[in-house]
């Protein structure tokens, strides 16, 4: 098989994809066109819901395990599309269509440079897992995955990021704030204006800044971005509701960092969740000085991916671009499918 041979196959079962509309918890159909893809190649897939792996037909004890992933699952199409999100038009070197960049193109990419690797010596137990519900962190997908997979050393993320390395990426975390105060009618001026209660927090909330900086990801920040309080014009508040987010660099937990907010501001503090957490790999790991050897330049990535949820080492690779993820007009280039294949199979050989 040629990178030519593989990169027809890429394209070809990524329009197939691209015109199977496949959101977020709909993505059975996609599974099943990804499943028998997989068949006709000679394989075995497993399944589980609409996640489908494979895993080497030579697992051996004295090699680690390399995953490689992507997500079979899109986000709606915005209303600004020009062209129809699914139809999977080609013009030129570039194939558009819902899903081609984030992260059609990964999914196929890693899908083909595992047929190849496969047959080759390699360094690498390989596991191939597309995985569903990635674009709403959904309990569907890798969550439920990760005890139904082999031992897995360290993974690769196949998300758009111009096949450069992301080594880490921010965590998220969502807190609903609540300050109280007492109903009152407003010409009379009784009552506790549940809004002054929560100026000191939102002040405190603008202001801080964590200390640990991260080398790639830079300082974990948050913002306050919803607050709403108040029912008219002449009632006195009793409550104002807030909503913070919060992205976490690698020097944080996600419960270290809520501990630290909760101490600081007076109002009800509730996290919506803490598995969202920010991910990293070493500098020295043997995947990422392979890539530095290729000329690759490591970065931090400030957007969030199924890493999030991955209890090993991991990194994002992938083709395309992460500026055009969910936006109209979505592309991929089938050159850059063309260099991802590539890439992956000589980081694993």
């Amino acid at each position: 098989m040629t990178t030519t041979e593989l990169t027809q196959s890429a394209v070809s079962l990524l329009q197939r994809l691209i015109a199977t509309p496949s959101v977020s918890r709909d993505e059975e159909k996609a599974a099943d066109i990804l499943q028998q893809e997989i068949k006709n190649y000679g394989f075995s897939p497993l399944r589980d819901g609409n996640n489908i792996w494979i895993c080497d037909p030579e697992m051996r004890s004295d090699r680690p395990t390399l995953l490689l992933n992507a997500h079979i699952d899109t986000v709606k199409p915005v209303a600004s599309w020009t062209r129809n999100p699914f139809s999977p038009d080609i013009e030129g070197d570039i194939l558009y269509g819902l899903g081609s960049n984030d992260c059609g193109g990964g999914l196929v990419s890693l899908l083909q440079a595992f047929r190849l690797l496969v047959t080759l010596p390699r360094k690498y137990n390989l596991v191939y897992l597309a995985s569903c519900e990635e674009e709403v962190s959904g309990v569907g997908g890798i969550r439920g995955m990760i005890d139904r997979l082999p031992h897995i050393d360290v993974a690769i993320v196949g998300e758009p990021t111009g096949m450069q390395p992301a080594v880490a990426e921010k965590g998220l975390m969502v807190i609903d704030m609540t300050a109280k105060g007492k109903s009152g009618h407003a010409a009379r001026g009784e009552g506790i204006n549940a809004i002054y209660e929560a100026l000191d927090d939102m002040v405190w909330v603008r202001d801080y800044r964590f200390e640990k900086t991260s080398d790639f990801l830079g300082p974990t920040v948050m913002n306050l971005t919803v607050v709403n309080s108040g029912s008219q014009h002449n009632v006195i508040p009793d409550e104002c509701r807030m909503i913070i987010d919060v992205r976490s660099n690698e020097h944080y937990t996600n419960e270290e960092l809520f501990e630290i907010i909760d101490k600081n501001t007076k109002s009800e503090c509730k996290a919506r969740s803490f598995h969202l957490r920010s991910s990293h790999i070493s500098i020295n790991h043997p995947i990422v000085k392979k890539l530095l050897a290729m000329g690759k330049h490591p970065f931090g990535s400030p957007t969030l991916s199924d890493q999030a949820l991955m209890p090993w080492a991991s990194l994002k690779l992938g083709p395309g671009e992460s500026s055009r993820s969910h936006t109209a007009d979505e592309f991929i280039r089938l050159s850059e499918i063309a260099d991802a294949i590539e890439t992956y199979v000589g980081l694993v050989v």
